[in-house]
């Protein structure tokens, strides 16, 4: 799988500030009281190492006035407050976990205390470690190694520390009415499309993906979110389903570009829970595979279509970034 290394996210930064939470996890995975720990990462990625020296911009969306799903409002973070190093007394953090992740769902965690997981690494079928690297644990609590977000607790996320996603950028040429590739009339450069659905949950427009479960590949992730968001074969007959994981089995199985690999600025995100993910771009060059299936909506998608790729785009969390370096790569019109 080809690589694109990371321009706008990179190193981490460590959490020196404390929020007088009461435990604190060891590299052994048992529980202390009182300390701060950092746990050598044993997740190394070639493909994004290289600019994990770079400083990271200040998330966005992640410090959204009012949390998702929620009537709760984060604790206001200016961006010059935003960095852990930035010492700020003030700074009263709103907790909010959602009552369905309290509820014990077997894709959630349970509290600090009810148990203690092993961060930064490969618990159990749990994947602790972060893409970014070492991340800090605070008194048994990860920090977000992107910074403050102006609320504590999971939010709507399951996992403590990274909630890891996978993102299949699925891709064709637009064509014009003689099959020929379609040129923006601007940039005279050839109009890709991509498979866009609209999320249930916020209405907005997103790559399909969702949560790679414990002990599940990525690339198994990218192939079934796929099917279940964009084509619905979760509901096709035998039949439809058979001619469904035929054609996307054949385009999973090309090679893929790698074109994000990392923290996501998600809205979900709290201090001590965030969204991390593997966008992978796969693309329809003949537009003889996936690119003639009816589109169907399924699973978390509201509506689906072939959308045209292009910089005006408004779309859910930084997924227009991962379009951008796609466009980039293929040589087409952003």
């Amino acid at each position: 799988m080809k690589s694109v290394s990371r321009k706008w996210v990179a190193s981490v930064h460590v959490a020196l500030s404390l929020i007088g939470l009461p435990f604190s996890a060891g590299t052994s995975g048992t529980c202390r009281r009182n300390g701060i720990s950092i746990i050598p990462s044993v997740f190394a990625s070639s493909s994004s190492s290289s600019s994990l020296h770079m400083a990271p911009p200040a998330h966005i969306k992640a410090r959204c006035a009012v949390y998702p799903g929620s009537d709760t409002h984060r604790f206001p973070v200016p961006d010059d407050k935003v960095d852990w190093e930035t010492d700020w007394p003030q700074y009263s953090p709103v907790n909010y976990t959602a009552p369905a992740v309290l509820k014990k769902p077997v894709w959630a965690d349970l509290e600090i205390g009810a148990f203690c997981p092993q961060f930064n690494s490969l618990d159990g079928s749990v994947d602790r470690r972060s893409h970014e690297g070492q991340y800090r644990i605070q008194n048994g609590i990860p920090l977000n190694p992107h910074g403050r977000t102006g609320l504590e607790g999971r939010g709507l996320l399951g996992r403590w520390g990274p909630n890891h996603a996978a993102d299949p950028i699925v891709t064709r040429w637009k064509k014009d009415s003689s099959g020929q590739r379609f040129l923006n009339s601007n940039s005279k450069l050839p109009v890709l499309q991509f498979v866009s659905i609209k999320r249930l949950d916020c209405g907005e427009w997103a790559i399909p993906g969702g949560m790679v479960d414990p002990g599940e590949r990525v690339s198994q992730t990218l192939q079934r979110e796929f099917s279940e968001e964009a084509l619905n074969s979760l509901k096709a007959s035998d039949s439809e389903r058979e001619k469904i994981q035929k054609r996307i089995s054949e385009l999973f199985s090309s090679a893929g570009l790698e074109v994000y690999k990392g923290y996501v600025d998600d809205p979900r995100n709290t201090d001590n829970a965030w969204m991390e993910t593997v966008a992978v771009n796969f693309h329809d060059e003949s537009g003889d595979s996936v690119s003639e299936l009816p589109l169907q909506a399924g699973d978390d998608a509201g509506q689906v279509s072939w959308t045209d790729i292009d910089s005006s785009l408004a779309l859910y969390a930084n997924h227009s970034q991962f379009l951008k370096t796609v466009a980039e790569e293929r040589k087409a019109h952003w």
